[in-house]
């Protein structure tokens, strides 16, 4: 997604996405990423994430739905969020995606599957109820995962490759989409979320968690700071507020585009993946004997 094509796919959701809805200017295919960051005044992160208000994630998931009724959306989730499941995870005949086996001792090959998320497709081209569980194929062992994502966008819009051994293996769930005509008792509007917090007020000056300081160092992938010292030795993210975290993968993000916009002048291929040099570390303070010294020829008879 960083080569030189790619660059102008990307548009901010808060401005462009209503916009592009109402003007009929939404491409076939769309990934829309939540919020991760908690933000003042109106900006808060709605990604299901502690500590953030899950009302917030609901909330765009109501604006998504309303500005899209008639085509079909996909809701789900990269995790179970530490719910039990007492359906066992599949683990035969699931193919390694490309092969890649984990670094030891772990050694995994990424030849099974995890608990199970939710996935909800909302259309009025579905029959209201629909539920479904094992897909039909395309292999015996073939479940519904989150490569049936990009299966089903493969199958639908006629692409002609797979990504990889795993989506080619996925099911499809194209299959729900049975109507010849749209229903017409869909909701226009959903009704608004309630707040859980007691408290609606972003905290942008906690530290970052985990998962926040693995967004910063993919920034830093970006503006070319993942090759400094301070990103090896950690001292990117540590003691960074949410707040600072924001600023600073706007800022990488905003370096990369630019850095893009000069390949695409220069006349690089598309296929090209612009590289932004790490920023020279700031000149080391002249010692104060140095300073004497340069200050020496000031002082005339």
């Amino acid at each position: 997604m960083r080569q030189l094509k790619y660059m102008n796919k990307f548009h901010p959701y808060d401005l462009a996405f209503k916009r592009h809805c109402k003007e009929g200017k939404l491409p076939n295919y769309v990934v829309i990423e939540q919020r991760y960051l908690d933000l003042k005044p109106l900006l808060p992160g709605n990604d299901d994430h502690p500590s953030h208000d899950v009302a917030h994630g609901q909330r765009l998931v109501k604006e998504v739905y309303e500005a899209l009724r008639s085509t079909l959306l996909v809701v789900t989730y990269d995790e179970h969020g530490g719910f039990f499941d007492h359906v066992p995870t599949p683990v035969a005949g699931v193919p390694s995606p490309d092969g890649v086996v984990s670094a030891p001792p772990i050694s995994f090959a990424f030849d099974r599957l995890g608990v199970r998320v939710p996935a909800i497709l909302v259309s009025p081209w579905i029959e209201p109820g629909t539920v479904i569980h094992r897909p039909p194929g395309p292999e015996p062992t073939s479940q519904y995962e989150h490569s049936s994502i990009p299966a089903t966008v493969k199958k639908i819009f006629n692409l002609k490759e797979f990504l990889t051994k795993r989506d080619a293996w996925a099911g499809t769930f194209e299959t729900v989409l049975t109507r010849t005509t749209p229903r017409t008792d869909c909701p226009e509007e959903l009704p608004e979320p309630v707040l859980l917090r007691s408290s609606a007020e972003a905290e942008e000056h906690r530290g970052i968690s985990e998962f926040q300081a693995e967004l910063v160092q993919l920034g830093a992938a970006l503006n070319g700071d993942h090759a400094t010292e301070a990103y090896e030795t950690d001292k990117l993210v540590g003691g960074m507020t949410i707040a600072e975290a924001a600023d600073y993968c706007q800022r990488a993000f905003a370096k990369f585009r630019e850095e893009c916009r000069r390949c695409h002048d220069c006349g690089m291929d598309e296929s090209y993946i612009p590289e932004v040099q790490p920023a020279a570390p700031p000149a080391a303070p002249a010692p104060p004997a140095s300073k004497l010294c340069i200050c020496f020829p000031c002082f005339r008879a």
